[in-house]
């Protein structure tokens, strides 16, 4: 989230519908160079937990604690920060995205120390899971956040 770009949004609204209960030290996945992506209802993305807090791109992601698959079940936009909830657990906050499966799906890759599984969550299928803009101050805490000076444009 940027708060000298960003205004407010709805929540996206999502269903899980398979849970996972495994974890990786050396995963490799490689975060993509965008803060935020568009989702749309029914479209099915993997919630993946990590320790780290690199946002940079390209950055490798090993830690991770796999939670589960969701479908969205009303579209918009998810952004780095975005608070992540399941059922009436905030799980923790956007990181960023990996797309080594797309175009089947995106990694959402979720800040939280440490990182749990779907087992260490008790999730169970059909609990809802809602991706809630965070507040400015707690994403450039976490994450260090570039202020609006410091973002560069997309290439033209």
């Amino acid at each position: 989230m940027n708060p000298h770009e960003d205004g407010a949004k709805r929540d996206v609204a999502a269903t899980l519908l398979k849970v996972l209960v495994h974890r990786r030290t050396e995963r490799g996945m490689r975060l993509e160079p965008f803060a935020s992506r568009c989702v749309r209802a029914g479209e099915v993305h993997e919630l993946v937990a990590t320790d780290h807090t690199d946002t940079a791109e390209g950055a490798r992601i090993d830690r991770v604690g796999f939670l589960g698959f969701a479908e969205i079940t009303a579209a918009g936009v998810v952004d780095r920060g975005d608070e992540v909830w399941i059922g009436p657990r905030r799980v923790g906050v956007v990181l960023g995205f990996d797309a080594c499966h797309t175009p089947n799906h995106y990694n959402v890759l979720i800040h939280a120390d440490p990182a749990p599984t779907g087992r260490d969550l008790a999730l169970r299928p059909e609990e809802p899971v809602v991706f809630r803009q965070g507040s400015p101050g707690t994403v450039a805490e976490v994450f260090r956040t570039p202020s609006a000076e410091n973002v560069e444009e997309c290439p033209k």
